[in-house]
């Protein structure tokens, strides 16, 4: 990154010796759960790519480059792959390159940057391969807003019901997320037979490449334009809406939740909830707040705190109808468990949140990725919420309480 970006924000060049001691010490999983993200997307194969990649990462700058590296490779191989008729290789070695080129452009946090704008032309061209070669239909769509248009990815399962439209679930990653994040096979909700809508919001992988800052709010824009898209898509069943979002996509989802009636649920994990996100921004790994303060194209940090203080579900939550799912880490270093608690409670109807003992914001209990794919299947199929508490212990043991 250039100088200029360096040096926009003050934790950064203060603690910047501490957080490359942070990534020579912790390897790639220092601020979050990378490395299981990344194996649960890609599968077991790319463990030892991933371990060579951390060997060579001993601080920040190694990052981009590494991953880079790692997915020119993979790009070759399924070059190689597709010329030999291989077609189920070369479209599981384009997924994962795409995936590290993902990675590699995350560690740079500024326009204009040539290798970011490269990795991202080879990550797109990798994703349409993998959509040639996909198991299951996987089409680009671009969703109108203000100052442009936000790109999404619509999966449906591999086998539809003739005749029937099915129920979608939109999804909204995180701050250090893309729509691209979703798993090479497996994923929860199309196994379940519901359609999976993934946007890059405002802000967001190629939305802010083109330009398309995130504000307190125009998330919500994207929302409904998500919305109207699958109410006219004849798959799609359009009184079958729901929306999940992971980190502060929960901050994002709930907002969209609030101001569009036709979701009939949302629900949000790995939270970011905090009125002014205090905690993620000025106590955690300092790339956060640079990512964000690029993602809202802020380069002066004064200006950005106040623009932080506006990012809040105070009042918005009470304008959620839908049924409400909230999964969290006791001990989540991003967001104060108590701020969760106050944002639940301000929900009016249904709602249900689940706190898991000792976890952080990467909760690794496995039961938490089953239970909101559950969840919406059964706000799907009509069953009803029961508005309730519920403490998983470590040992799996559930406690539960009613509101």
């Amino acid at each position: 990154m250039r100088v200029a970006t360096e040096r926009k924000m003050r934790r950064w060049r203060e603690q910047r010796w501490l957080l490359d001691q942070a990534v020579q010490s912790s390897g790639l999983d220092w601020d979050q759960g990378r490395t299981n993200k990344i194996l649960r997307n890609c599968g077991p194969g790319v463990a030892g790519e991933l371990r060579e990649i951390g060997r060579r990462v001993q601080k920040f700058a190694d990052i981009p480059r590494e991953f880079a590296r790692a997915a020119a490779r993979r790009e070759g191989l399924a070059r190689d792959a597709e010329q030999a008729g291989f077609e189920v290789e070369a479209r599981e070695h384009y997924y994962v390159a795409a995936t590290f080129y993902s990675h590699a452009q995350w560690a740079i946090f500024e326009d204009d940057n040539p290798q970011r704008i490269c990795w991202g032309e080879r990550r797109a061209a990798c994703y349409d391969k993998f959509i040639r070669f996909a198991d299951r239909p996987i089409e680009r769509v671009e969703l109108p807003v203000e100052g442009g248009a936000v790109p999404a990815l619509l999966h449906l399962p591999s086998r539809l019901p003739p005749g029937q439209r099915i129920p979608c679930a939109l999804y909204v990653t995180g701050m250090d997320g893309v729509k691209e994040d979703t798993p090479l096979y497996g994923d929860p909700f199309l196994e379940r037979g519901i359609a999976l809508f993934s946007i890059d919001g405002p802000g967001q992988g190629e939305a802010r490449a083109r330009g398309i800052k995130v504000t307190a709010s125009n998330h919500e824009e994207a929302g409904k334009a998500a919305c109207d898209y699958l109410s006219r898509r004849p798959e799609i069943d359009p009184d079958r809406l729901a929306i999940f979002g992971v980190s502060m996509g929960s901050y994002w989802v709930t907002r969209i939740a609030a101001a569009e009636p036709r979701l009939k649920a949302c629900a949000a994990s790995g939270v970011c909830v905090e009125p002014g996100q205090d905690t993620i921004f000025n106590t955690a790994s300092p790339t956060f707040k640079l990512n964000y303060m690029y993602m809202a194209g802020y380069d002066d940090e004064d200006a950005f705190d106040r623009f932080a203080e506006t990012l809040t579900l105070e009042g918005v939550a009470a304008r959620v109808a839908c049924p409400y799912l909230i999964v969290a880490g006791e001990d989540d270093e991003l967001c104060p468990i108590e701020c969760v608690y106050e944002l639940v409670e301000e929900i009016p109807g249904p709602k249900v949140l689940v706190v898991y003992e000792g976890e952080r914001h990467s909760i690794r209990n496995p039961g938490a990725r089953t239970r909101i794919p559950n969840w919406i299947a059964d706000r799907f199929d009509g069953k009803p919420c029961r508005s309730e508490k519920i403490y998983v212990h470590t040992n799996g043991d559930e406690t539960r309480e009613e509101w």
